[in-house]
């Protein structure tokens, strides 16, 4: 039990060194600075934020705007990588449209998106979702193509139509990989989500950091920083963990892979 604690606890010991060391450094040099400012501040600025109100509502308002986009995109990519997966046709037909549309930064649709959606969560929301189409695409239709052949004899054999062998055979085959994707396309969610309030849609953490950076509140805005750091780390350890519950042994041979 010793040795498990311990070996928990040896990926804090070099970030709270550093966070001792530039505590130090700031005392020693008495920092004043409009972009720096020393841990002990950042941590009363991120109580003060939090017994305000001020980060719950903005942490609410991103997290809707990046679930919501997540879960219309990644619908959106399972679709299509299904069907690019399971035609070959289909798939190059398309591939042309595709890769001409997947290298387009999410935020430089940003100006069709306001006057097409204006301010707020609309807007938002579907910037994310175009961010989060990608990845489920690519890996669920790398994955399809890997689906074991003999599988799909046996659906064959079985004379499956193609709905029962796209549910029975096909996506559990194909699940553990395309949960990866599903991670991969939830960081991707958060970033894009605090992108785009922090270029545009005044609402969210992203927006918060801009209000702090004019207030000249570096402190502020250094802990709302952390807190995104935190909420990423936080959303990528639960969807790990139930990566791992979901698919045990199958998960670890995926993401070695």
């Amino acid at each position: 039990m010793a040795g498990t604690t311990a070996d928990r606890l040896k990926p804090l010991i070099l970030p709270v060194a550093i966070v001792v060391a530039l505590e130090c450094a700031a005392r020693a040099t008495h920092l004043q600075s409009d972009s720096l400012a020393p841990p002990s501040a950042i941590v009363i600025a991120f109580f003060e934020s939090i017994g305000d109100g001020s980060l719950l509502i903005a942490t609410r308002d991103t997290l809707v705007s990046a679930f919501a986009g997540l879960a219309i995109g990644a619908a959106i990519g399972l679709l299509f990588g299904l069907a690019l997966g399971m035609s070959t046709l289909f798939d190059r037909s398309m591939e042309v449209t595709i890769e001409s549309i997947r290298p387009i930064p999410s935020v430089a649709l940003l100006p069709i998106a306001l006057i097409a959606l204006g301010f707020g969560y609309r807007m938002e929301i579907a910037i994310v979702a175009f961010a989060c189409v990608w990845p489920l695409l690519i890996l669920t239709r790398s994955a399809v193509r890997g689906v074991e052949p003999r599988l799909l004899e046996v659906s064959r054999a079985l004379r499956l139509g193609t709905v029962a062998q796209v549910t029975k055979i096909i996506i559990p085959a194909a699940m553990p990989r395309i949960f990866i994707a599903f991670r991969l396309a939830a960081g991707i969610a958060l970033i894009v989500a605090v992108t785009v309030e922090i270029t545009a849609n005044p609402l969210g953490l992203g927006a918060a950091i801009m209000t702090a950076q004019q207030a000249l509140r570096p402190d502020l805005m250094l802990a709302l920083l952390v807190w995104i750091g935190l909420v990423g780390f936080g959303l990528n350890a639960g969807l790990m963990q139930m990566q791992q519950r979901l698919f045990g042994r199958a998960a670890t041979v995926e993401q070695g892979a």
